[in-house]
């Protein structure tokens, strides 16, 4: 427990959360990070985005992998992504 009564939550690291989501993705879906990253590009899918590898198209744009996670259920509440 932490000092206010509250449990403290486990982190995860980004690897492993990003692992965890492409395990709980669609057969053909991938969570991306991109490595040419420059702010405000036209058509820029931000750090991490979602391909459909069947299509060859982008399914989702600047995700925010602790938000995407819970959403899809690869992190639990007690557990948060690790700080940098």
């Amino acid at each position: 427990m932490s000092a206010k009564g509250k449990p403290a939550k486990i982190p995860v690291s980004v690897r492993a959360l990003m692992a965890r989501i492409n395990r709980r993705l669609p057969e053909y879906h991938k969570l991306k990070t991109n490595r040419r990253w420059i702010p405000r590009a036209i058509g820029d899918p931000g750090h991490y985005y979602v391909v459909d590898q069947y299509y060859n198209r982008i399914v989702a744009m600047h995700v925010d992998l602790e938000t995407y996670g819970r959403e899809i259920g690869a992190l639990e509440p007690w557990e948060c992504l690790e700080e940098e």
